[in-house]
């Protein structure tokens, strides 16, 4: 059996990938259930219904306009002409063009408008489940010290290292690409059953398959980075620690520091904001400190662009630095 052959047979027979991955699968089931269960095909029917609960409430709201003005009106030159407004007239009275009836419909599932945001939630879930489990798989062959006994076997550092961030990324990518199409095929039939597919034209669906395409290479770069942390620290709590450090300490103090301290585009050094640039193709960051005052709009803030380019060339250098590094150190650190 060749090395790829057997790292990926270990990586596929570990209880913790297996049940770390069946713990995704269920999160994604439940949301799209969720999904099914809380909207509506609108049909004829349901455009009746909007139609007659908008006037209902535009009826009530002016019986209600209507007994206050009245008694305005009727308040006038007693001591309870003080709670109303001195000019009855000026009292308005709704009209039914202010309940318009697609406010009262159900909701809907528009497969245009609303999958994007789920194709940004499976990659985001992925790239967990793909961090945490590159981080473990490596991790625990340091910790166990069964690095070390593969490595009196096949005394190749760089060889055996490369064969497990191979056989853990491939599998990675085809856990992804398999969710990615059951995802989509899920997802357009609650469109076809609770909502519905008007205006997925060609075009739509090549950006949406760019879309997957980007969210595919989140994730094999989220996994990559847990792999390569870990392998660095030799321990899977490497890894982990740092992502939660990065967390917490950078991406809430920094961000907290610098938006006290009123820093130009504050909001643009969170992690988060660049991984939606990628995913969405660009992310508009605002300064609300500044002001550019227009004839037409009033005041308006500077703006700072974040384009999916510079974030794909960020998550570029974060896998070159952080596997590079991984085995460099293989390569030059004692195997104890």
């Amino acid at each position: 059996m060749s090395l790829y052959a057997a790292e990926t047979r270990r990586l596929v027979k570990r209880r913790f990938t297996r049940y770390f991955t069946l713990g995704a699968v269920l999160v994604l089931a439940a949301i799209a259930i969720a999904m099914f269960a809380t909207n509506q095909q609108i049909g004829p029917a349901q455009t009746a219904d909007a139609k007659a609960q908008a006037h209902a409430d535009y009826q009530r709201s002016l019986d209600e306009a209507t007994a206050y003005k009245q008694k305005c009106v009727a308040a006038k030159g007693t001591p309870d002409a003080s709670s109303y407004p001195s000019n009855c007239d000026d009292l308005g009275v709704p009209t039914e063009d202010n309940f318009e009836a697609r406010w009262y419909l159900p909701p809907t599932f528009d497969f245009r408008k609303k999958f994007p945001d789920l194709v940004t939630t499976l990659a985001a879930l992925l790239s967990v489940v793909g961090f945490v489990i590159g981080a473990s798989f490596v991790g625990a062959e340091w910790s166990s010290g069964g690095m070390a006994n593969l490595l009196l076997w096949r005394p190749q550092r760089l060889r055996v290292l490369c064969a497990k961030l191979l056989a853990f990324l491939v599998s990675l990518t085809s856990l992804t690409v398999l969710l990615s199409a059951a995802w989509t095929g899920i997802f357009t039939l609650v469109a076809k059953y609770r909502g519905t597919t008007d205006g997925m034209t060609a075009g739509a669906w090549k950006s949406l398959g760019l879309m997957e395409a980007r969210g595919l290479a989140l994730v094999v770069v989220a996994g990559a980075l847990g792999f390569g942390l870990a392998s660095i620290g030799r321990h899977t709590a490497m890894a982990l620690g740092v992502a939660i450090g990065l967390v917490i300490v950078f991406q809430f103090g920094l961000g907290t520091a610098l938006a006290l301290a009123k820093v130009k585009f504050s909001q643009a050094y969170l992690i988060p904001l660049w991984i939606e640039a990628w995913m969405k193709q660009k992310f508009v960051v605002e300064d609300y400190n500044s002001c550019n005052f227009s004839g037409t709009n009033g005041c308006e803030p500077d703006t700072f662009t974040i384009t999916w380019h510079m974030a794909g060339s960020a998550l570029a250098i974060a896998f070159v630095v952080i596997v590079g590094a991984a085995l460099w150190t293989i390569r030059r650190r004692d195997i104890t």
